[in-house]
């Protein structure tokens, strides 16, 4: 186990010096690193019984948080409960430091099944209609867990009454900190809010810093027409705010949107003025 956490380690120290940024993608060797890592996994992971929960057919992988499966017939997206990886493909914020790795993990994780166990909470889906799970592979193995255990995820999202196991997911994550592994490599870059790109291109400017302005420059420039404010209050609620509504000028943007759509699909709701 010791020998597993010093590869995993010098694994994504050598993505982080070798100056993996959100333009990053998976060369031959990258791939290799990622199978070999899941290899391991899967010889070394816990089996979970899974003979209580139901069958679905595994359709695609989207992130390395979402995958979409046959579910009564119809198409439809699969939201992991209690974790959250970086982005692959986000429209205003798009590839985070970290995600083409949970995406490539994921999808390697369920490579060759063509079916997912899922293990449903209190509630089905969110508030947008959204089907919420614990995924598990044939053998048992828990995605989630896995994620988190290989710091490829944090614990969020953790909405009653969907928490049952948000004591366990909590619990992998404090080891994954400690060894500073993946996503918890770079300080400051994962925030009780989700990722922090200016904190991870901060982190990598010494490495690199012709890349690492490159980088900063062309997210910029993906923005600069996005003007919807994302806010989360005092009490942990929401909030976007729209241009020429009241308190507009005076919000603290922590995340930027060009659409309400946008907004609302990560979690976000209307200011009332």
């Amino acid at each position: 186990m010791q020998l597993k956490k010093l590869f995993l380690a010098l694994f994504f120290s050598t993505l982080f010096i070798s100056g993996c940024t959100e333009e990053a993608s998976f060369d031959n060797g990258k791939t290799e690193d990622i199978q070999g890592i899941v290899a391991s996994t899967k010889e070394s992971a816990e089996k979970h019984d899974v003979s209580k929960f139901k069958e679905y057919e595994l359709q695609e992988i989207i992130d390395g948080d979402t995958i979409r499966i046959k579910y009564n017939g119809s198409s439809e997206k699969i939201r992991f409960l209690l974790v959250d990886t970086p982005e692959t493909n986000h429209k205003t914020l798009g590839v985070q430091p970290f995600g083409p790795e949970a995406k490539e993990f994921t999808k390697q994780l369920l490579a060759g099944q063509d079916t997912v166990y899922l293990e449903f909470d209190v509630s089905y889906r969110d508030k947008y209609k959204r089907l919420l799970a614990y995924v598990y592979t044939k053998d048992g193995i828990s995605v989630q867990e896995q994620l988190l255990k290989n710091g490829l995820a944090r614990v969020a999202y953790i909405y009653e009454p969907n928490t049952k196991h948000v004591d366990w997911f909590k619990s992998i994550q404090k080891t994954a900190q400690q060894s500073a592994i993946g996503i918890w490599s770079v300080e400051d870059y994962v925030t009780n809010r989700g990722y922090d790109k200016e904190a991870y291109n901060n982190a990598v400017k010494d490495e690199n810093p012709s890349k690492a302005s490159k980088d900063e420059s062309n997210n910029t420039s993906s923005k600069e027409n996005c003007n919807i404010k994302g806010n989360i209050n005092s009490k942990g609620n929401k909030i976007y705010h729209m241009p020429g509504q009241r308190d507009y000028d005076n919000t603290v943007a922590e995340e930027m949107f060009c659409t309400k759509e946008e907004a609302e699909a990560e979690g976000f709701i209307p200011a009332r003025q």
